[in-house]
């Protein structure tokens, strides 16, 4: 499973595969551009970006966060256009997207909802027992795949009429 947490400047990525009850993370990344380029170059940045990480790692999910409220618009705006990108690199691959609010993800990551990225780059790193954690961005893409992951086991268990455990 691939997370995806879109941005215009840095998109973290991360893959996770589950294994029964035990989710291993696998390799988990940034895909960086240059701020000060026109937003359709950095968007074509990380597209092309993402293209090579799913054709080198093959996942069979993708999930992304979903666009959270943000002040300015403008801001919105643009987390959108990396959004977008993302499905379409996805849909290009032939792949489905889950998309997850980042209040749900920090939920199902930390517990609680309140935790900073601080705090969900060390659940992620004690989910996945790493001692080495990558940026933030990244960490937030692994916590969107977990998610994902956890979503997918519970909704296997409730199709064949088994309640789902909790993480």
């Amino acid at each position: 499973m691939l997370g995806i947490d879109p941005g215009t400047i840095r998109t973290g990525w991360g893959v996770v595969e589950r294994r029964g009850s035990v989710v291993r993370g696998v390799m988990a990344g940034v895909i960086k551009t240059n701020e000060r380029e026109e937003l359709a170059f950095r968007l074509n940045t990380i597209f092309e970006g993402l293209r090579v990480v799913i054709a080198s790692h093959a996942p069979t999910e993708v999930a992304v966060e979903d666009v959270f409220y943000a002040r300015h618009a403008q801001s919105a705006l643009k987390l959108g256009h990396a959004r977008g990108v993302a499905l379409l690199a996805a849909a290009q691959a032939g792949l489905s997207v889950a998309a997850y609010p980042p209040a749900l993800v920090k939920r199902v990551i930390g517990g609680g909802g309140r935790a900073d990225k601080t705090q969900i780059a060390r659940m992620v790193g004690a989910i996945l027992g790493w001692r080495e954690l990558p940026s933030t961005d990244a960490t937030d893409a692994l916590a969107v795949a977990i998610t994902h992951a956890n979503a997918m086991t519970a909704a296997r268990s409730i199709a064949r009429g088994v309640p789902p455990r909790s993480p």
